[in-house]
C-alpha cells in the first residue's frame, strides 16, 4: 500500500533527488520544477508518494472549482521502483480523493506523445483521450 504525504523540510531533498530511468526526462518534469509550479499555482497539491517508509515517487494534482473536475498535473514513480504498480495505485488513490468530492464530475491529465507506458496505465485505470491536445500533449479524462 502507498500513501501520499506533505513535502516537508525533512524529505524535500529526497524529494527533488528522485530520478527517472534514463531518456524518460522528456516526459515528466522535475520535482524540483513542479513544487515551483505548486509555488506559483496555489491550487497545486503536491505530495510525495511512499511505500511503508520508502519514497517511490511524486504526484501533483488539483481540483478545479469553475470546472468541477479533477486535474492530475504530475505522476512520477522514481525509476528504481517502476514496474512494482505504485504507479497505478497512486492513480488509484487520487481517483479516489476526487470521489470525495461532491460537485466532482471528471478528472482531466494529459501525456507526452511517445510517453506509452504512461498511456497504457491510464487506460488501464479507465482514462480515455477526449481529442483534446494541450501545450503538444495527449489530453485523457474519466468520468466520475
Amino acid at each position: 500500500m502507498i500513501d501520499f504525504r506533505e513535502i516537508t523540510q525533512d524529505n524535500f531533498k529526497e524529494c527533488i533527488k528522485l530520478k527517472l530511468k534514463e531518456g524518460q526526462n522528456k516526459f515528466v518534469a522535475s520535482n524540483l520544477y513542479s513544487l515551483a509550479q505548486a509555488g506559483v499555482w496555489k491550487e497545486a497539491e503536491p505530495f510525495v508518494i511512499y511505500a511503508g517508509e520508502t519514497m517511490v515517487g511524486f504526484i501533483m494534482y488539483c481540483f478545479d472549482e469553475k470546472e468541477k473536475s479533477g486535474d492530475l498535473w504530475r505522476l512520477m514513480v522514481a525509476g528504481e521502483f517502476q514496474g512494482m504498480g505504485y504507479g497505478k495505485q497512486a492513480l488509484q488513490k487520487m481517483i479516489e480523493h476526487f470521489k470525495t468530492i461532491k460537485d466532482c464530475r471528471k478528472i482531466f491529465l494529459s501525456y507526452v506523445p511517445g510517453n506509452e507506458s504512461a498511456e497504457k496505465l491510464y487506460r488501464f485505470v479507465g482514462f480515455k483521450a477526449n481529442g483534446d491536445i494541450d501545450n503538444g500533449e495527449i489530453v485523457m479524462e474519466m468520468k466520475i
